[in-house]
């Protein structure tokens, strides 16, 4: 829990600043769902990181202009290289972690389950607020370290966040081994492809009661990425519970090493989705 007031006022203004410019952000994705191309880009190896759109430049400049209006001093990790990248400190009070549309080449382009919107604070090498959208899903979800999760309608009006009801439905991160998935549909689960931000607050999705996600090979020492641990914030607060492998807890640690993520809404789920996940790793 966030013991520092300055961190949390931080934290919380943070928040207000930068959710008006998040549900922008998720409109302007809608509006262009279905017509902007795949520009991959050339630097990428792998052909999900490679993947470009005009929304995912447009997204992360609508929420820059505002955070370096409010935030100018910042160091900025931010997923594309776009103009206003460029007027942050190379080394700056604190960290935002953005991810404009994560999920652009399955979630977005083939509308393969949904996408999110990421924007993170990290003080102390953990996140101590964070706000997650779910444009297609229609949902903006926000969370300050120890002052709990809200859920913002159309208007940016806040309540509660709260865990989704009893279901059979999990979000699974791409790419997942297909042992994986047969392990869960032999549990009767209805495993739904989504994009990593998603998985991460898929407790939180009406008529879901978990996520589950495996980092890719390719996905570097620490495994799953600062910008997939957005929405865990967002989670924890909310009351859903947040494991890695064999069911210890996930690091709050920004760059920790963790392989595997399970968001669930009960203990049982958890277990379930633990067993499925350890397919992905058994010998």
């Amino acid at each position: 829990m966030a013991t520092d007031p300055a961190a949390r006022a931080l934290a919380r203004r943070f928040v207000d600043a930068m959710a008006p410019a998040l549900r922008q952000a998720a409109a302007l994705t809608r509006a262009l769902e279905g017509r902007v191309p795949n520009r991959p880009k050339l630097a990428e190896t792998s052909e999900s990181k490679a993947a470009l759109t005009a929304a995912d430049t447009a997204s992360q400049e609508t929420i820059l202009v505002r955070l370096l209006d409010a935030f100018p001093e910042v160091e900025l990790e931010a997923e594309e290289d776009t103009p206003t990248t460029h007027a942050f400190p190379v080394s700056g009070s604190g960290r935002v972690v953005i991810d404009p549309v994560d999920g652009t080449l399955h979630s977005y382009l083939e509308a393969r389950g949904p996408y999110a919107i990421l924007v993170g604070l990290v003080w102390d090498e953990r996140f101590i607020a964070s706000l997650v959208a779910l444009p297609r899903e229609n949902l903006l979800f926000d969370a300050v370290l120890g002052d709990g999760a809200t859920r913002r309608n159309e208007r940016g009006e806040a309540g509660a966040a709260s865990l989704s009801g009893p279901s059979r439905r999990v979000l699974v991160s791409h790419g997942v081994d297909p042992t994986v998935l047969s392990r869960l549909r032999a549990r009767g689960y209805d495993a739904v492809p989504a994009a990593g931000g998603a998985v991460a607050v898929a407790p939180l999705v009406p008529g879901v009661c978990g996520g589950l996600r495996v980092a890719p090979t390719n996905a570097g020492p620490a495994g799953v990425s600062s910008r997939g641990r957005v929405g865990l914030l967002v989670a924890r607060e909310a009351g859903a519970i947040v494991c890695g492998m064999g069911g210890a807890p996930f690091p709050e640690e920004v760059d920790a090493v963790a392989p595997g993520l399970v968001t669930a809404a009960s203990p049982a789920v958890r277990d379930d989705l633990l067993f499925a996940l350890a397919a992905a790793f058994d010998a």
